[in-house]
Protein backbone atom coordinates (compact mmCIF):
# COMPACT_ATOMS: atom_id res chain seq x y z
CA UNK A 1 0.00 0.00 0.00
CA UNK A 2 1.41 3.33 -0.79
CA UNK A 3 2.55 5.58 1.70
CA UNK A 4 2.02 9.79 1.90
CA UNK A 5 3.57 12.01 4.48
CA UNK A 6 1.38 14.89 5.45
CA UNK A 7 3.58 17.77 7.58
CA UNK A 8 0.98 19.41 10.03
CA UNK A 9 0.48 22.86 10.86
CA UNK A 10 2.80 22.10 13.97
CA UNK A 11 5.48 20.84 11.87
CA UNK A 12 4.59 16.60 13.09
CA UNK A 13 5.24 14.69 10.02
CA UNK A 14 2.54 11.89 10.35
CA UNK A 15 2.86 9.03 7.33
CA UNK A 16 -0.34 7.14 5.95
CA UNK A 17 -0.65 4.13 4.03
CA UNK A 18 -3.31 5.05 1.17
CA UNK A 19 -4.87 2.45 -0.76
CA UNK A 20 -3.35 2.50 -4.21
CA UNK A 21 -5.71 4.29 -6.52
CA UNK A 22 -7.39 6.39 -3.82
CA UNK A 23 -7.22 10.21 -2.68
CA UNK A 24 -4.75 11.40 -0.35
CA UNK A 25 -7.75 12.97 0.96
CA UNK A 26 -9.56 9.58 1.88
CA UNK A 27 -5.86 8.56 3.19
CA UNK A 28 -5.88 11.58 5.22
CA UNK A 29 -9.01 10.72 6.84
CA UNK A 30 -8.41 6.89 7.27
CA UNK A 31 -5.07 7.93 8.74
CA UNK A 32 -6.44 10.31 11.25
CA UNK A 33 -4.89 12.99 10.24
CA UNK A 34 -7.65 15.42 11.87
CA UNK A 35 -6.63 18.64 10.51
CA UNK A 36 -8.30 17.45 6.54
CA UNK A 37 -11.79 18.26 7.08
CA UNK A 38 -12.55 16.82 3.78
CA UNK A 39 -16.49 18.44 4.85
CA UNK A 40 -17.52 16.93 1.00
CA UNK A 41 -16.20 13.77 1.68
CA UNK A 42 -14.04 14.07 -1.70
CA UNK A 43 -16.62 15.02 -3.72
CA UNK A 44 -14.42 18.54 -4.43
CA UNK A 45 -17.01 20.98 -3.63
CA UNK A 46 -15.46 22.31 -0.59
CA UNK A 47 -12.02 23.36 -0.66
CA UNK A 48 -11.38 21.70 3.27
CA UNK A 49 -8.75 19.34 2.13
CA UNK A 50 -6.15 21.94 1.26
CA UNK A 51 -2.91 20.93 1.09
CA UNK A 52 0.56 22.52 -0.25
CA UNK A 53 2.54 20.52 -2.29
CA UNK A 54 6.01 20.03 -1.10
CA UNK A 55 8.22 21.39 -4.13
CA UNK A 56 10.18 18.50 -4.39
CA UNK A 57 7.09 16.33 -5.24
CA UNK A 58 5.47 18.78 -7.15
CA UNK A 59 6.39 17.25 -10.74
CA UNK A 60 5.20 14.04 -9.72
CA UNK A 61 1.45 15.27 -9.81
CA UNK A 62 -0.33 16.19 -13.14
CA UNK A 63 -2.00 20.16 -13.52
CA UNK A 64 -4.97 21.48 -11.61
CA UNK A 65 -7.97 20.63 -13.28
CA UNK A 66 -10.28 23.93 -13.67
CA UNK A 67 -12.78 22.48 -11.13
CA UNK A 68 -10.21 22.14 -8.40
CA UNK A 69 -8.61 25.77 -9.76
CA UNK A 70 -12.07 27.23 -8.81
CA UNK A 71 -12.29 25.91 -5.83
CA UNK A 72 -8.69 26.89 -4.65
CA UNK A 73 -9.49 30.11 -5.06
CA UNK A 74 -11.95 29.87 -2.11
CA UNK A 75 -9.48 27.87 0.50
CA UNK A 76 -8.97 29.35 3.72
CA UNK A 77 -5.62 29.29 4.09
CA UNK A 78 -3.52 31.58 1.29
CA UNK A 79 -3.83 29.89 -2.06
CA UNK A 80 -0.06 29.18 -3.26
CA UNK A 81 1.41 28.29 -6.70
CA UNK A 82 1.66 24.79 -4.79
CA UNK A 83 -2.20 24.62 -3.46
CA UNK A 84 -3.80 21.46 -4.43
CA UNK A 85 -7.45 19.64 -2.87
CA UNK A 86 -6.26 16.70 -1.95
CA UNK A 87 -8.93 14.83 -2.43
CA UNK A 88 -8.08 15.28 -6.50
CA UNK A 89 -4.98 13.58 -5.86
CA UNK A 90 -5.19 10.39 -6.97
CA UNK A 91 -2.04 7.71 -5.10
CA UNK A 92 -0.52 5.85 -7.73
CA UNK A 93 2.31 3.25 -7.07
CA UNK A 94 5.07 5.76 -8.47
CA UNK A 95 3.74 8.20 -5.46
CA UNK A 96 4.42 5.56 -2.63
CA UNK A 97 6.83 7.10 0.11
CA UNK A 98 7.72 10.09 -2.77
CA UNK A 99 4.63 12.45 -1.68
CA UNK A 100 5.05 15.00 1.05
CA UNK A 101 1.75 17.12 2.02
CA UNK A 102 1.91 20.56 4.30
CA UNK A 103 -1.39 20.67 5.55
CA UNK A 104 -2.16 24.76 6.24
CA UNK A 105 -3.07 25.87 9.94
CA UNK A 106 -6.85 26.23 8.89
CA UNK A 107 -9.16 24.49 6.23
CA UNK A 108 -12.82 26.82 7.36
Amino acid sequence: MPSVVFVLPDGERKEVNVLKNASAMSGAVQGGVTAILAECGGACACATCHVYVDPACESLLPPVGDLEDELLDAVAAERKPNSRLSCQIKITPELDGALILHVPDRQA
